[in-house]
């Protein structure tokens, strides 16, 4: 069986790329499981360059196939803040909760059509040859009002999608799986990965 390792610390993204790839014959583990601790600069400058850096660096580490994203979220009246920096809002160990109340607060008296955004994945994978395959997904929403959910996390409590009445982290795990970004970016990875190995 072919061994994917997934380049997070985020057992939440792990638990999302095992669902979509259950059906593929691969065990996927994230890098706790595979014993690799490793520090990587993102220093890239787009999504996808992230991604890629991710995922090269794991792969000098392992044998295996290594996949990683780099995912955000965009709000357009924030001129695409937080981006490529999402996780790094407001410093790396603070809690997605004060981030979520910090972008509440900004986005105070923004009237709704102006609150559009979105959440980014780029998916890179990086082959046994050392070939390297991306793709990218996105989901389009607005920023909420408040925070609701427990479902997902990060960004998902404030991240309101129109179509269901509800935020990302309010819809089911199936669902969300489904329409997000990193769910969009894995199944087109899929396809990807499937055409190399037929």
């Amino acid at each position: 069986m072919r061994k994917i390792i997934f380049a997070t610390g985020n057992e939440g993204k792990v638990r999302e790329v095992q669902a979509i790839l259950k059906n593929m014959e691969v065990e996927v583990l994230s890098l706790k499981q595979a014993g690799i601790f490793a520090k990587i600069e993102e220093n890239g400058t787009s999504f996808e360059e992230n991604a890629v850096i991710k995922a090269k660096e794991i792969a000098k580490l392992t044998d295996a196939i290594v996949l990683a994203d780099d995912s955000g979220l965009e709000i357009d009246y924030l001129n695409k803040e937080p981006g490529i920096y999402s996780a790094r809002y407001l410093g790396e160990d603070t809690p997605y909760a004060e981030k979520n109340r910090t972008i509440l607060k900004r986005m105070e008296g923004v009237e709704e059509k102006e609150r559009t955004a979105r959440f980014v994945c780029a998916m890179a994978a990086v082959l046994e040859d050392g070939t390297v395959l991306t793709t990218h997904g996105e989901m389009e929403g607005m920023i909420g009002y408040e925070s609701k959910g427990e479902n997902g996390f990060g960004y998902d409590p404030i991240f309101y999608l129109p179509q269901y009445g509800m935020t990302s982290a309010q819809i089911s795990p199936e669902e969300k799986n489904r329409i997000s970004h990193r769910g969009k970016a894995l199944r087109r990875m899929k396809e990807e990965l499937l055409k190399k190995w037929q």
